[in-house]
């Protein structure tokens, strides 16, 4: 599933990749996020991170942390589907889980802990300054990107789409009901 190895769980075997490729002077690139429903603005970032290194590990949480930081309703995809379409792509290198998630939906870092990336690439609105000095201490840098499509969004396009068909419901009962009426 996946080239170049693709998808590794295991972070103590993701490790022994990383320090291989690092022995060979490879600049390890690291990123985390939900990547659901994978859009242009998550593509663009990946590959604008991948620009700033050689390996681009990208760690996916877990079905249960998004549940707990986003809502119940989340993640639309599946995390063994988003790990996949993530290995897919010609940008990326490693895929992994991210399920170190307490119950208030706080990452533990356990990823970076264990690989400790040259670089950690976040967007200006995933994490909170005190993660951000927390993420330091793990990365030899950090680097925070903008938001990389400005009108695309996975919660604008699952809202979007609830909103249409919600009112398409509406409008079809309203309709309904009228030629009863009539």
């Amino acid at each position: 599933m996946g080239k170049k190895n693709g998808i590794i769980l295991d972070y103590s075997e993701l490790k022994k990749v990383v320090e291989a490729h690092r022995t060979l002077g490879h600049k390890i690139i690291c990123t985390v996020g939900s990547w659901d429903m994978l859009h242009i603005g998550h593509l663009r970032y990946l590959r604008k991170a991948k620009e700033q290194g050689d390996v681009l590990v990208v760690g996916t949480d877990s079905d249960r942390g998004i549940k707990l930081y986003k809502n119940e309703l989340r993640p639309i995809i599946p995390q063994e589907e988003r790990m996949e379409m993530l290995s897919y792509q010609d940008c990326v290198d490693y895929v992994t889980l991210i399920n170190d998630i307490d119950d208030r939906g706080n990452w533990h870092y356990e990823l970076i802990k264990i690989i400790k990336p040259d670089l950690f690439i976040t967007t200006d609105y995933s994490y909170s300054d005190k993660q951000i000095k927390t993420i330091q201490e793990y990365s030899k840098e950090v680097l925070i990107f903008p938001r990389q499509a400005e009108k695309t969004s996975s919660t604008e396009i699952i809202e979007r789409t609830v909103k249409k068909h919600l009112e398409t419901l509406l409008n079809n009962l309203h309709n309904k009901n009228e030629r009863k009426t009539s």
